[in-house]
């Protein structure tokens, strides 16, 4: 893959480009609203270089919750990797309030990226029961892409799209992230400290994906454009 490098923060176009590609991701649903389900694997780097980003994150996925409460339910596993070679998946959880439990619970310790591991998870995950989506928020890539990628086109192929937060300004991760994205049939969106209000947006968004489809997202975004759309400008 050529060398691009990142924009250092999110901008507007990222961020109306992400959601376009999140819309097209799933079919549309045809449930009655409050009838749906959705089943989101919510996973994070919990190595030492996300120690700082750990506590806003862990405020920030009760808004993935709330956003979804007039669409149906929405019941979200947290998976993070963190030391050497540890990697913990919850039971699914149907509260934010447990969900915030668990990730406080989490104290960051220093190891690689072990992201292999979290897309292994989502295809046993997703064999078992339908999973609609995997947010993944993390800094580097610590791993072989190519590998990486062969498990990314698998969840691809079984219509588990990869939503992507990449932290900080690593272009090889930026580079990976793209591609691992691209191969799932998800979207891929840099941001940094600047822009938390965006990303709590942004995961409000794939929340109501995971349970109303696109047709929910494309409501979601003309009700909340105006905010997603504010962002930090380089």
């Amino acid at each position: 893959m050529p060398d691009k490098k990142l924009p250092e923060k999110s901008s507007a176009k990222t961020v109306a480009a992400f959601l376009q590609k999140a819309a097209g991701t799933l079919p549309a649903r045809t449930g009655t609203a409050g009838k749906n389900r959705g089943r989101l694997i919510f996973a994070l780097d919990a190595t030492a270089s996300r120690e700082v980003s750990w506590d806003r994150a862990s405020h920030l996925q009760a808004e993935m919750f709330q956003s979804t409460t007039q669409l149906g339910s929405l019941d979200i596993q947290l998976c993070y990797y963190r030391g050497f070679g540890e990697f913990h998946p919850t039971p699914w959880l149907a509260d934010s309030r447990q969900l915030l439990r668990e990730m406080t619970a989490v104290h960051c310790l220093a190891g690689h990226t072990q992201i292999g591991k979290l897309l292994q998870h989502a295809l046993r995950e997703t064999r078992k029961q339908k999973v609609n989506a995997v947010v993944f928020i993390g800094d580097c890539v610590e791993e072989n892409i190519d590998n990486l990628g062969q498990l990314a086109g698998q969840l691809g192929l079984l219509g588990v799209p990869l939503f992507l937060f990449h932290e900080g300004h690593d272009p090889s991760a930026a580079q990976a992230f793209r591609h691992l994205a691209e191969l799932s049939g998800g979207a891929y969106c840099p941001f940094d400290a600047n822009s938390a209000q965006q990303l709590r947006d942004l995961l409000a968004a794939v929340a109501v994906f995971a349970v109303g489809g696109h047709s929910a997202l494309t409501d979601f975004h003309r009700r909340h454009g105006s905010t997603l759309l504010k962002l930090t400008r380089r």
